[in-house]
């Protein structure tokens, strides 16, 4: 299930602004029963309706699974340090290895 945090995030983008400028105008919270949007101060922008939210579920669910992928990625990339050694030593293995490491984890 897509986490509300995206799914306002997506929402903001699509209104020409960002989660890093409005952070502080918005308090996202979870009582036990699911998240919900407590606090809502966005200047110039109407606090989301549920039915708004949920048009981005397909697009939250693409970015969170893009954001995990990254995430193994960049383990299997290995430290910056050593990939500058390895592409000195012989850049053709190199390039080959980042690209099987692409393609065994694909973006959406």
């Amino acid at each position: 299930m897509t986490q509300l945090y995206t799914k306002v995030k997506k929402y903001l983008e699509a209104n020409s602004k960002t989660w890093s400028d409005e952070e502080d105008n918005i308090i996202l919270q979870n009582d036990g029963s699911g998240d919900y949007i407590k606090s809502w101060n966005v200047s110039g922008l109407a606090e989301p309706t549920d039915d708004q939210l949920n048009s981005y579920n397909s697009s939250a669910t693409t970015e969170e699974n893009n954001n995990v992928i990254r995430s193994t990625r960049r383990s299997a990339y290995g430290d910056i340090g050593d990939q500058l050694d390895e592409i000195y030593k012989d850049i053709d293995a190199w390039k080959a290895r980042i690209k099987s490491i692409k393609d065994a984890n694909p973006k959406e």
